[in-house]
């Protein structure tokens, strides 16, 4: 048996009100891998979750925690003992150790910092998979990435300019020296957007990439030129906002669906993370290929990690109220202790 700690959401709390806890861990069952987990990030889906937002998050109390890094203590595969693998886990990632399915894991390449490669789990499969499966966008083309300092944004600039092409990026005034130097055009997200991206990019851009929902949505929709894709991806709009959050969501899906009806020469997705899952080995499949392109980038140098932070598990409350300050780039990583 193992100690986990654990860090529990119990409800509508503010970041001081989540519970470090302790308690044992089964063996794992045939099929599962033991993890000391060496870091697990804090992603929008926690902020979400802990105003009670995130569109399928489980009934409280429940340990967060979208994805870790860790090393495979033990396994019923002893090939993987010893091994530092990745995994998204949707909850219970804020925790010392974690019992995972085996075919869940991912290899981490030796020499890939933990936390940096913690960054690059949940946020870089969202954008390799929105750019690379969803948009398409071909070398050469121009995409609008909202938030572009954030998690995602920042490595979706960074998978976008690997594959040269040309991004224009929204984030606040403090963040755009960030954005510049990930090579892409800063935009101030409190200016009016549409007229500058028209300025930049007069017939279109190729793809917008919008976190944001909203009124804001139309806005994304219209700058697409004839051919373009716009992917959302979420409702941050919502996030402050209080009332179910199923609303919202089902209302931009709507939106996005009665677009692509039409006959506008132009696409729409709603991505979401954990879209084909019914068709598990597919998706499995699909999700270790791509993180694992992703990670081969990072081991060479292509993708920076960016980490906003790093704290220790225990100090949560800390890391969670950094990571809603709104005043960060990149992404803030938990650390468990190596005990």
């Amino acid at each position: 048996m193992f100690k986990a700690t654990e860090i529990v959401l119990p409800g509508l709390v503010e970041p001081d009100g989540l519970r470090v806890t302790t308690r044992e861990l089964p063996a794992p069952g045939p099929g599962q891998a033991l993890l000391r987990v060496e870091a697990s990030g804090i992603s929008f889906a926690e902020q979400q979750m802990r105003r009670g937002k995130y569109y399928d998050q489980p009934p409280f109390p429940f340990v967060p925690g979208y994805d870790v890094v860790g090393t495979v203590l033990e396994a019923a595969d002893p090939a993987l003992v010893g091994r530092r693998v990745a995994a998204m886990t949707k909850i219970g990632g804020w925790s010392s150790h974690l019992v995972v399915d085996a075919a869940d894991l991912v290899p981490v390449p030796d020499g890939l910092d933990p936390a940096d490669a913690e960054t690059f789990v949940v946020n870089g499969i969202t954008a390799w998979q929105m750019l690379h499966r969803k948009a398409r966008v071909r070398a050469g083309g121009t995409i609008l990435v909202h938030g572009a300092s954030g998690g995602v944004g920042t490595t979706l600039v960074q998978l976008a300019r690997a594959a040269g092409i040309r991004v224009i990026g929204t984030a606040s005034a403090r963040n755009a020296d960030v954005v510049t130097a990930l090579g892409a055009t800063a935009i101030d997200y409190r200016s009016d957007v549409p007229a500058q991206v028209r300025a930049l990019a007069p017939g279109g851009v190729d793809a917008v990439f919008d976190h944001v929902g909203g009124p804001g949505i139309v806005d994304s929709f219209r700058l697409l030129a004839p051919g373009g894709t716009l992917v959302a991806y979420g409702s941050a709009s919502t996030k402050d906002t209080g009332g179910n959050p199923r609303p919202a969501v089902l209302k931009l899906v709507g939106r996005l669906l009665w677009w692509q009806a039409l006959p506008n020469r132009r696409r729409t997705h709603f991505y979401n993370v954990w879209g084909g899952k019914r068709n598990l080995a597919k998706f499995r499949a699909r999700l270790a290929e791509d993180l694992t392109a992703v990670f081969d980038l990072a081991a060479t140098g292509t993708l920076k990690a960016q980490v906003a932070a790093r704290f220790p598990l225990e100090d949560v409350a800390k890391a969670l109220t950094l990571a809603e300050s709104g005043t960060i780039t990149g992404k803030v990583v938990l650390v468990p202790s190596s005990e």
